[in-house]
């Protein structure tokens, strides 16, 4: 997406001049021929960098003047100041007034181009730090080569350079922001901005002002710029979007359809290019049905839809998962890695997983912080008695209580049935993965589920349609 480059100089030519070289480099150039138009200009739409005279004849305020206002709404907007009458002490006070750097009149074409790429450069990563310290570093891969996860990945490369709008739906803690930042650095918006609203976590009353921003009615400036102009050139993702309340789904809504809003108090129009991305834990058809999602809005949201399936239906990945965790946290927190081993990693794939990736990297950053500095590895013992729980579950059969009533015979083939359906069931219907952990040969594991009737009861040798 070509970053926005607004020029406010009195001197036409140089307009032009400025123009014509950021034109070529493949730039967005607007320009300004005095302080009152410029700044009606950043009113107009927020520009990525700014490209600011100090001595602009026939205005009522100056350079320094017009940088202080732009600076006091938004502090991370880089920008270059340019003169044709300074001297050394001119640049320092314009560095020190917050301007990004100083160039003087004339100047080469490319040493200004390689200023406003560093500019911009330097804007991006001071976002990107802040939204780090912000959200402890969120993930920004999604981790496993499960059927499931591949064909996210599938649907992720071919949605991502379209700029289509996506909607994402999947239970709590999947990775449904995951999957939205991995279609922002797959699109060609990733140089941009990728702008986060967690609907959930805002009071309804505040939405608007969160989204739109706000406007002082007197001289038109923005007291607080929204989150929609903030992800100008990039990707808004509103998350939990079914907890928006209807009169803001009904503003939404206009803006998706001309890109086009007030700020709240204000009457300036102010025009933005932004692929929105939404998710929902909930099924918005539901929602619908009950009149708290307007249908318009969800078919303008819905273009393309992903699922993102929970962590009980991709199993397989639970090993990796837990590796890629204890990676990241062990960085993150100075603690050492520890290794898990298989009894442990049985209860995990085995487990339930209610609350999904987020659960698991929770549980994971847990052991490590309260395991035994002694023990290199993660055992079964260490972790909670709820997870082990879960595991008895899935292996005994209902009524197991009456297993103590059957003869030696009949009860171990109650248990190897039921045991090694649990362990067909956990990695797949792959009957060579399973056969490896059970610790069998792979043909005789096949005999034992056809003598058992596992193979008859899920179609043929493990699950139907899985691999062997």
């Amino acid at each position: 997406m070509a970053h926005d480059i607004l020029i406010v100089d009195d001197e036409a030519d140089i307009c032009d001049l400025v123009s014509g070289i950021l034109q070529d480099e493949g730039y967005q150039a607007r320009s300004a021929a005095s302080a009152e138009a410029g700044l009606e200009g950043m009113r107009a739409r927020l520009p990525t960098l700014l490209i600011l005279d100090i001595w602009l004849n026939g205005s009522a305020i100056d350079g320094f003047k017009v940088l202080e206002r732009v600076l006091a709404d938004d502090p991370d907007l880089p920008v270059i100041m340019i003169s044709g009458h300074g001297n050394i002490e001119t640049a320092v006070a314009a560095i020190k007034a917050g301007a990004y750097d100083y160039i003087e009149k004339p100047f080469q074409a490319d040493r200004l181009i390689t200023m406003v790429r560093r500019g911009i450069e330097a804007a991006r990563l001071r976002r990107e730090n802040r939204e780090l310290r912000l959200r402890g570093g969120p993930e920004t891969e999604l981790i496993g080569n499960s059927p499931a996860v591949t064909a996210l990945h599938n649907a992720v490369d071919k949605v991502a350079p379209t700029g289509s709008r996506v909607l994402i739906s999947g239970p709590p803690g999947s990775g449904k922001e995951v999957v939205a930042r991995m279609v922002h650095s797959l699109s060609k918006r990733a140089d941009g901005p990728f702008v986060v609203v967690n609907a959930a976590a805002m009071a309804p009353e505040r939405m608007e002002v969160e989204l739109f921003g706000t406007e002082d009615p007197q001289g038109g400036r923005a007291r607080k710029v929204g989150t929609f102009e903030q992800a100008h050139g990039g990707t808004l993702f509103l998350d939990h979007v079914a907890d928006m309340p209807l009169e803001t789904q009904a503003k939404i809504l206009r803006v998706l359809q001309d890109q086009t809003f007030e700020r709240v108090g204000g009457t300036t129009k102010i025009q933005v290019d932004v692929r929105v991305i939404s998710a929902s834990s909930r099924d918005l058809h539901d929602d619908i049905a009950l009149g708290r999602f307007r249908e318009d809005l969800f078919h303008r949201l819905n273009v393309v839809p992903i699922r993102v399936p929970a962590l009980r239906d991709r199993r397989e990945d639970i090993p990796m998962l837990a590796r890629h965790f204890i990676r990241r946290t062990a960085e993150s927190t100075g603690l050492p890695g520890r290794e898990i081993d298989e009894d442990a990693m049985a209860i995990l794939q085995a487990y339930e997983w209610p609350g999904n990736v987020r659960e698991l990297r929770n549980l994971i950053e847990r052991l490590l912080i309260m395991a035994p500095s002694d023990a290199p590895v993660i055992q079964a013992s260490m972790l909670p008695a709820e997870l082990g729980a879960g595991t008895i579950a899935t292996v005994l059969p209902s009524g197991a209580e009456d297993i103590m009533s059957l003869a030696l015979r009949e009860a171990r083939e109650v248990f190897e049935r039921e045991y090694l359906t649990a362990q067909i069931t956990r990695f797949g219907g792959n009957v060579s993965r399973t056969a490896s952990f059970v610790g069998m040969e792979r043909s005789a594991l096949h005999r034992k589920l056809k003598a058992l009737g596992v193979a008859n009861e899920r179609g043929g040798q493990g699950l139907p349609g899985a691999p062997n």
